[in-house]
């Protein structure tokens, strides 16, 4: 039986090779949404973009400051294709409208990028519950804003741009093969994601559920964004970064450490937003490092921090170079996604063994229900 080709069947390009360069021009004319576009990564996304060229228009629910963000573009460009447009993102209703408004702002009409950005960190209930409720007292209601923000808003920018991306005119699915210097219009969705998609924090325990379902909804969009229109979709795992989100009470964990910085952020996401060849990657963003990749197999390494040498000479098969970005989950379709496909065949398999004898059991369960039997119950 011939093996299964996992990306050819989920057409994913292959793993970035980031010492080739992009062409950060290529974002010109194209017109790219951005949620949460009023501080941190937002901001600076909306500045470099629309310094290439881009029509940009960002959304965030902080209106004052969004407008002063968008002002400050314009006169450093000496463009108004920049726009703000008031939108919460735990609304649905609000969203909808950003989107209608961003594709009434946009001079043909679609979006060719949507970048669902918009996130907050903070008090997190379930690490800090209230300690003023008595032993006998049910405690309040909860409120799970980062879910709300992280997660939900995240889903309703999704949804969206899976309605208006492919309504894009001028544009056709995207390809692997796509030459980003012919290809005019484009439908991408970069997703945010960050550190917490990939390990704990400990202290932050509905970022991470957040953040580990962003990592969840990208690895599954990614798999059939291409049936769905050819949409492609790409994801930013920010490490520690030097914004507002970073509460002094985590500056306080990280301090001796070292965080990541803003331009290394929009460094990455601009290679995706300009690259329109690359579908389906991840790329994660920490402090830049010096690095030694010793090999440990014949496909595998590992990092080490090199703190003798620089510069990217090879050394006995000691690869050298200084980095803030790397590529996660570049090969797991070789095995996940492969183990997961030989699963659902066993089960598949399981199933058609049983036959209609099977099926007619189950049914009979389902509808004779849990018999009480002494006392107690016994599922048939």
């Amino acid at each position: 039986m011939a093996s299964w080709d996992g990306p050819a069947a989920i057409r994913q390009s292959p793993p970035i090779d980031l010492s080739v360069p992009y062409d950060a021009d290529w974002v010109k004319d194209k017109v790219i949404l951005i949620t949460g576009g009023a501080s941190g990564f937002g901001a600076a996304f909306v500045r470099h973009w629309a310094k290439h060229g881009a029509i940009v228009i960002a959304g965030d629910i902080n209106t004052a400051k969004g407008l002063e963000v968008v002002a400050s573009v314009r006169q450093d460009c000496g463009h108004d294709r920049v726009h703000f447009v008031h939108c919460d993102v735990t609304s649905w209703q609000s969203q909808v409208a950003f989107f209608k408004q961003a594709v009434a702002l946009s001079p043909h009409g679609g979006i060719d990028c949507v970048v669902a950005n918009a996130g907050i960190a903070g008090h997190d209930p379930l690490q800090l519950p209230d300690s003023s409720i008595s032993d006998m007292e049910s405690p309040p209601e909860p409120k799970f804003a980062v879910i709300d923000v992280n997660l939900t808003g995240v889903l309703y920018t999704t949804h969206l741009a899976y309605h208006y991306l492919p309504r894009n005119p001028g544009s056709g699915p995207s390809s692997i093969t796509s030459n980003p210097e012919t290809r005019t219009r484009d439908r991408h969705l970069l997703l945010l994601g960050s550190i917490a998609s990939l390990a704990p924090i400990v202290v932050q325990p509905l970022y991470g559920a957040a953040k580990h379902a962003v990592l969840g909804l990208f690895r599954s969009l990614r798999s059939t964004a291409f049936e769905r229109d050819g949409i492609r979709v790409n994801l930013i795992c920010p490490y520690f970064i030097d914004t507002p989100i970073v509460t002094p009470g985590a500056r306080v964990m990280l301090a001796g450490g070292a965080m990541g910085k803003v331009e290394d952020v929009v460094d990455a996401a601009t290679r995706f937003v300009a690259s329109s060849n690359i579908l389906g990657r991840a790329l994660v963003v920490g402090p830049k490092v010096k690095l030694r990749e010793v090999p440990t197999g014949p496909s595998t390494c590992t990092w080490e921090l090199d703190v003798k040498n620089d510069g990217d000479e090879q050394d006995h098969g000691v690869k050298r170079y200084e980095t803030a970005i790397w590529e996660c989950y570049a090969d797991d379709w070789e095995e996940v996604d492969a183990f997961d496909r030989n699963i659902v065949r066993v089960l598949n398999a399981v199933q058609a063994a049983r036959g209609w004898t099977g099926w007619a059991i189950d049914i009979a369960k389902v509808m004779l229900g849990p018999i009480p039997v002494v006392g107690r119950l016994v599922q048939q």
